[in-house]
C-alpha cells in the first residue's frame, strides 16, 4: 500500500481532502446536519495485541476459530451492513452513513484509501469493519454483524492483522460499551495527536 504521502498529495481532490483531514485528527460523519468533519476531545484506540490490552475472553477466542477473515473481498456488502441495509444485519440506531457519505466511501475504495475487513462463516458474510488506512493507522469507521460475534471477530482479526503488518494504531474514534469490553481505551487529544503523527510516518501496507 502506498505511503501516507501518496494519499496526502493524491490527484483525486476528494481523496486528498479526506486524507489530510484524517491526518489532522478529524473524521467524517453525518449526524443529520449534513456531512461534516468532526473531532472529539478523547479518542478510542483498540490495542493491537492482548499484551497491549486487547481483551479476548476464552469463550470468544474459541468462537473466533469458526470465522474466516478476508480483506477487501466484499466492500459494498460491508458498507451496506454498516448502514443496516444488508439482509440479516440489525437495523442501525440512526443513519450517520448517509447516501452522500456512502458514495464517498465507494470512491475512496476505488482510490485505495478505504478498506473492508471481513469475517466469513462458510459462504456467509458474518460481519465486518469498514475503515481507512493511512500510513500506519487504520481508522475504523463502522462495523456490523449478521452472526453472533461477527463484528468482534472482524475487529479482533483486524487488530491482529495490523500488528502483523507493522501498523501502530487502530483508531475506533469514539468509545462505546461494546468496544470497552474488548479493552478499548480512550486517550487524550495531545496523546492521540502524538501517536497519530508517529504512525502516519510508517510505510506499511495491509496486503502481502
Amino acid at each position: 500500500m502506498p505511503a501516507a504521502s501518496f494519499f496526502l498529495r493524491h490527484p483525486d481532490p476528494l481523496t486528498r481532502e479526506v486524507a489530510r483531514a484524517y491526518a489532522g485528527g478529524a473524521f467524517l460523519m453525518d449526524n443529520g446536519d449534513g456531512l461534516q468533519f468532526y473531532t472529539v476531545p478523547e479518542r478510542a484506540l483498540v490495542p493491537l495485541t492482548e499484551a497491549e490490552g486487547l481483551h479476548v475472553p476464552r469463550r470468544l477466542r474459541r468462537d473466533l476459530k469458526h470465522f474466516e477473515l478476508r480483506l477487501n473481498t466484499a466492500f459494498p456488502e460491508v458498507l451496506a451492513g454498516c448502514r443496516g441495509e444488508l439482509p440479516g444485519s440489525p437495523p442501525r440506531d440512526g443513519q450517520w452513513i448517509s447516501d452522500e457519505l456512502a458514495a464517498i466511501y465507494l470512491q475512496l475504495r476505488e482510490t485505495g484509501l478505504a478498506h473492508s475487513f471481513e469475517a466469513w462463516r462458510g459462504p456467509e458474510l458474518a460481519g465486518g469493519v469498514l475503515g481507512l488506512a493511512l500510513g500506519g493507522v487504520f481508522f475504523a469507521e463502522s462495523k456490523f454483524h449478521r452472526v453472533t460475534n461477527g463484528s468482534k471477530a472482524a475487529l479482533i482479526g483486524l487488530a491482529e492483522h495490523l500488528h502483523a503488518r507493522g501498523f501502530a494504531l487502530l483508531d475506533a474514534q469514539i468509545q462505546n460499551p461494546h468496544l470497552a469490553t474488548l479493552g478499548v481505551q480512550e486517550v487524550t487529544g495531545p496523546v492521540y495527536r502524538a501517536q497519530l503523527k508517529a504512525a502516519l510516518a510508517l510505510n506499511v501496507g495491509l496486503e502481502g
